[in-house]
């Protein structure tokens, strides 16, 4: 989640803190600030000054439901390997952080049906919460060839041009009186006139692969909001019209910082259902928590618009900071072993690597070598902190359960099928191993960048602008941890993958 930094930090953290923070920090402070200066302006009373503001929807309707299910998606090659990626929120830190993840995988070789290619080439599908979004959805959108460019138009750039966190009185009264400080006119903007050109969710459609989920939070159903065609034809909206700056932008609306997205439900309008996985979740009470409780708010947006009109979106790292509830709710309680990979990728899979590139910092601050009770700031950030990074872990750990079940599951659904299908799949019946599959999953962390590189990068600020140097080394630090990483170490091992400059390439 790219929640606001406002924890006392030790006089290094600080330091480090300060540096990334254009003039120093003197005025333009974390936008968590905002959140204690709020409690001070309610105790004065000055909400009662402010006009309220509106944000309004960012979505259409849709005539046809069954519309929603033209777009083509997957790889039309489908080849042994394949990559999903989930990048964690983090401002900046996380934008810089996945995009060096990514330049690593780039530089490694696999052998496709298309010949010897990079890594990143692989990748079929990319989930994003927050910052990690905004690199989520580039990389969806212009793939590896647009990695270069995507360091000069947002890394090397001021984010924060497109929003004010600035520390005043009339802004802590806005925040008070509205809910928020900046509305859509300003960040969406910006990420169109400076990364994005104006795409929508056509335009990524178009490219078929990678599949992107990009998550935000649902306010009132207090569940993960994914931007996705089942999402959206349940509530009888036209996903393909939503611009992608305005996706990462509710993926990235910091509580306070930002007024709540909102996205208008149209109800059944279109003739839309709630997906039959889903319906059997309702009726099995012992089954996941997740999965019942999504269901339930599709169920609750479709059955009764009037009283649902809005949808009000925040910061997805309020529910889900790591970006894998949706592969989590996607893989849940189905009854075809490869969903949600296509027939055909399920029958050439042979490995599937799914990494979380997790920018999430340590414990910080001094508090806890005294005796005394935590201030205001400090115990709310602490009890925030330990609300988001539970549920995450707990997301993960339930990611990482589906995800061995489903290895299971796709081995009998592949050597369910007969030889006619099997050569329809692939195209022959050579080399075929009906349980020759295999499954990775790890979080890449920053203690996989290195001891000594981790108290630099725990010291980074939860913020949309990063001071030169701080930037590299957390590119380097990217690349370094999943070149470090055990799972991914692994996968290369038993792939046979080799990275540029080894022997034979």
């Amino acid at each position: 989640m790219t929640r606001p930094d406002v924890r006392p930090r030790t006089d290094r953290h600080a330091s480090a803190g300060a540096r990334a923070m254009p003039g120093g920090g003197a005025d333009r402070m974390e936008p968590g600030r905002l959140i204690r200066a709020a409690a001070f302006a309610a105790v004065l009373g000055l909400a009662a000054c402010a006009s309220e503001a509106l944000n309004l929807p960012i979505n259409a309707p849709i005539g046809d439901s069954r519309q929603q299910g033209n777009w083509t998606f997957g790889d039309p090659v489908h080849d042994e390997t394949y990559v999903g990626l989930a990048f964690s929120g983090g401002g900046m830190r996380a934008a810089a952080y996945t995009y060096g993840a990514l330049q690593e995988l780039d530089a490694y070789r696999v052998q496709t049906r298309a010949g010897l290619q990079p890594l990143t080439e692989s990748i079929e599908l990319v989930g994003g919460v927050s910052g990690g979004s905004v690199t989520a959805a580039y990389f969806g959108l212009k793939g590896r060839e647009g990695l270069p460019e995507f360091r000069r138009r947002f890394l090397e750039r001021n984010a924060e041009e497109g929003f004010d966190t600035q520390v005043s009185i009339g802004n802590v009264v806005k925040v008070l009186s509205a809910g928020g400080l900046n509305d859509r006119s300003r960040f969406p903007r910006w990420l169109d006139d400076n990364l994005f050109e104006g795409a929508t969710y056509a335009d990524l459609f178009a490219r078929r692969r990678p599949v992107v989920w990009v998550t935000a939070s649902d306010l009132y159903n207090r569940v993960p909001f994914v931007f996705e065609p089942i999402t959206f034809s349940a509530i009888c909206s036209d996903l393909s019209t939503v611009r992608l700056s305005e996706a990462v932008a509710a993926s990235a609306a910091v509580p306070g910082v930002f007024l709540p997205v909102n996205v208008e439900n149209f109800g059944a309008t279109c003739g839309s259902r709630v997906p039959m996985f889903m319906q059997r979740a309702l009726a099995d009470s012992g089954s996941a928590a997740m999965l019942r409780a999504s269901a339930q708010a599709l169920t609750r947006l479709r059955d009764d618009p009037a009283a649902h009109r809005y949808v009000k979106l925040l910061d997805g790292g309020i529910t889900d900071n790591f970006g894998v509830h949706p592969l989590a709710i996607m893989r849940t309680n189905r009854d075809r072993g490869h969903v949600p990979l296509t027939a055909e990728q399920g029958a050439r899979l042979k490995r599937f690597l799914f990494l979380v590139i997790d920018s999430g910092r340590g414990p910080a601050g001094d508090w806890s070598r005294e005796l005394k009770a935590p201030g205001v700031g400090d115990l709310v950030n602490a009890l925030t902190d330990a609300a988001i990074v539970g549920a995450t872990y707990r997301g993960y750990d339930y990611l990482r359960a589906v995800m061995r079940d489903w290895e299971e599951e796709m081995k009998q659904w592949r050597c369910s099928l007969s030889p006619a299908e099997v050569r329809r799949l692939r195209g022959s019946l050579q080399g075929w191993n009906c349980r020759d599959v295999t499954f990775s999953i790890g979080r890449v962390t920053f203690e996989d960048a290195g001891p000594q590189v981790k108290p630099l990068l725990d010291a980074v600020p939860t913020r949309f602008v990063l001071e030169p140097a701080i930037r590299e080394m957390v590119i380097d630090a990217g690349a370094a941890a999943v070149r470090n990483n055990p799972t991914f170490r692994e996968f290369v091992r038993r792939s046979g993958i080799k990275r540029v400059g080894e022997a034979g390439l």
